[in-house]
C-alpha cells in the first residue's frame, strides 16, 4: 500500500495491516508497526493477531504498566490515524482507570500473597502427613480433598502471578508462576498464558476465545454446531455425531465431567510443551511438570492399595472441579459473538461476556477474587484485594452507559448456566442434517 506523505492514514487503511508479516495497530491515534513483535510478545501471539489493524489503546491501557509505555517508541512507523475517535463509553473507561491509579490500588497488593503462600503450605503439609502418618481410609480422602483445595488456591496464586507482579521481582514472580502452577498443580503457566490472554481480549467470542470451545463435549450455542473455525487452535471443530450425541445430554453430563476435567488441562499442558509451537520458557516448564509428576505419583504410592489411590484422585479431583465450575459459570451463561473483537469496544466486549458471582467477603478466599470477573476482565493488573471495592464504580459505569452488570448468587448462576447448555442441548437434539465423519481426539487434540 502506497501510503500518503503526510503521515497519516485512515482507520481503513489501517485495517489493512492484519496478517501476518504485517500487523500495525494505534494506541491513542499513534501507529506502530509490531509485525516483528507478534512472535516474541510476553503475551503471546493471539492478542496481537486478535486486535491487528485495530486501535488497541484500551486494551493496552488494561494490560501494560505505564513503565511499559516508553517501549512502544521503537515500533513508531510515523503513522496517526487522521479519522481516530474515542466512544464516551471509552472515555469514561480511561477516567476510571485514571482514577483507579492515582489511588494507587495498581501497587497495592496487600498482604494476600503470603497468607496465601502460608495457607497452601499448611494445607499441602498437612496432606502429606496424614497420608504417611495414618491408615484410615476417611483421613486419606479427607487429605485428598485438603490437596484438592490446596490446588485451587495454588492456581489462584498462578493466575494472579500471570497478569501482574505480585513478588518482589519479575524473578521471584516467575518462580511463583512455575511454583504454583507447573510444580504444584501439574498444569503449565506457558499453557493458561497461551489461552488466558486469549481469553481476555477476544471475551466469548465462539470462534477466537479458547475457554467457550469444548467441542465435543460442550457447546454454549448452536452456532457451534456447523463445523466453526477455531482461529485459536487453526482447526475446524467438527460437530459430528459424536460431537451431537454429547452436546444432546450436556446439560445432565455438565457436573460429571467437571470432576474429571483436570485430566484434560494435563493433556493440554502435555500437548504445548511437545509441540512445534513458540512455548516461553520451554525448558522450565517441561522441569516444573517432572516436579509434578515426580511428588504426586509419590504421594499416591504411601496409599496401601490401588482402590484407595483411584478414591485419592477422585476426591481431589471432585474438589478442583468447583473451581472449573466457577469458570463455567463466569462465562457460559452470558452473551456470545462470532468473529474478532474490536479494539474500540473493550468496555462492552468484557461486560457483554462476563457474569460475576455475589458472595460475602469472607467467602472472597474461595473465589480467589476471580467472581468479581468483569473488574477482573476490565483490569486484569489490579490485585485481587482491590477488586471489590471498584465493583461499585463499574456497576455505576455499565449503568451510565446502559450496558449489563450481571451479579448473581452461586446458586442463580448454575440455574443460568443449565439453562443455556439445555437449550443448546434441545437444538443439538432437533437437528436433522448430516453430521461428518467422527474424530474423537478432537476432545484433546487442541494443537494441530
Amino acid at each position: 500500500m502506497v501510503m500518503k506523505s503526510n503521515k497519516y492514514i485512515t482507520q481503513e487503511e489501517l485495517k489493512a495491516h492484519n496478517h501476518q508479516g504485517d500487523v500495525w495497530i494505534s494506541i491513542y491515534g499513534k501507529v506502530y508497526d509490531v509485525s516483528n513483535w507478534v512472535k516474541a510478545h510476553p503475551g503471546g501471539e493471539a492478542p496481537l493477531m486478535n486486535l491487528a489493524g485495530l486501535d488497541v489503546t484500551d486494551a493496552f491501557i488494561a494490560y501494560h504498566p505505564r513503565s511499559s509505555w516508553h517501549y512502544l517508541d521503537k515500533f513508531s512507523n510515523g503513522y496517526h490515524v487522521k479519522d481516530f475517535e474515542v466512544t464516551e463509553v471509552s472515555k469514561d473507561y480511561r477516567s476510571l482507570y485514571s482514577e483507579i491509579n492515582k489511588m494507587g490500588m495498581f501497587d497495592n497488593k496487600g498482604h494476600g500473597v503470603a497468607y496465601w503462600f502460608f495457607m497452601i503450605a499448611v494445607m499441602l503439609i498437612g496432606c502429606v502427613i496424614g497420608v504417611v502418618g495414618s491408615d484410615s481410609l476417611v483421613v486419606h480422602l479427607g487429605c485428598a480433598m485438603l490437596l484438592g483445595m490446596a490446588w485451587i488456591q495454588s492456581t489462584y496464586l498462578g493466575h494472579d502471578s500471570g497478569h501482574y507482579v505480585i513478588m518482589s521481582s519479575r524473578g521471584a514472580n516467575k518462580f511463583a508462576q512455575l511454583l504454583c502452577g507447573n510444580c504444584l498443580t501439574g498444569i503449565s503457566i506457558a499453557w493458561w498464558k497461551w489461552t488466558h490472554n486469549a481469553h481476555h481480549i477476544a471475551c466469548n467470542s465462539l470462534d477466537h476465545d479458547p475457554d467457550l470451545q469444548h467441542i465435543p463435549v460442550f457447546a454454549v450455542s448452536s452456532k457451534l454446531f456447523h463445523d466453526m473455525t477455531s482461529y485459536f487452535y487453526g482447526r475446524k471443530m467438527m460437530f459430528d455425531r459424536v460431537a451431537r450425541f454429547l452436546v444432546s445430554y450436556q446439560h445432565l453430563t455438565f457436573y460429571p465431567i467437571l470432576i474429571v476435567a483436570r485430566i484434560n488441562l494435563y493433556f493440554q499442558t502435555f500437548l504445548l510443551l511437545l509441540s512445534r509451537r513458540n512455548v516461553p520458557d520451554r525448558a522450565l516448564n517441561i522441569v516444573g511438570i517432572l516436579v509434578f509428576w515426580t511428588w504426586f505419583p509419590l504421594l499416591l504410592s504411601c496409599l496401601p492399595n490401588w482402590t484407595e489411590r483411584f478414591l485419592f484422585v477422585l476426591a481431589s479431583f471432585s474438589v478442583t472441579s468447583l473451581q472449573h465450575l466457577q469458570f463455567c459459570l463466569n462465562h457460559f451463561a452470558a452473551n456470545v459473538y462470532v468473529g474478532k473483537p474490536n479494539g474500540n469496544d473493550w468496555f462492552e466486549k468484557q461486560t457483554s461476556g462476563t457474569i460475576d458471582i455475589s458472595c460475602s467477603p469472607w467467602m472472597d478466599w474461595v473465589y480467589g477474587g476471580l467472581q468479581f470477573q468483569l473488574e477482573h476482565h476490565l483490569f486484569p493488573r489490579l490485585p485481587q484485594c482491590q477488586l471489590r471495592k471498584i465493583a461499585p464504580l463499574v456497576r455505576d459505569l455499565s449503568k451510565k452507559h446502559n450496558l449489563p452488570y450481571r451479579s448473581l448468587s452461586f446458586l442463580d448462576a448454575n440455574i443460568w448456566t443449565i439453562r443455556t447448555l439445555r437449550t443448546a442441548a434441545l437444538q443439538a437434539q432437533d437437528l436433522t442434517n448430516p453430521t461428518t465423519k467422527s474424530l474423537l481426539w478432537e476432545a484433546v487434540n487442541t494443537h494441530g
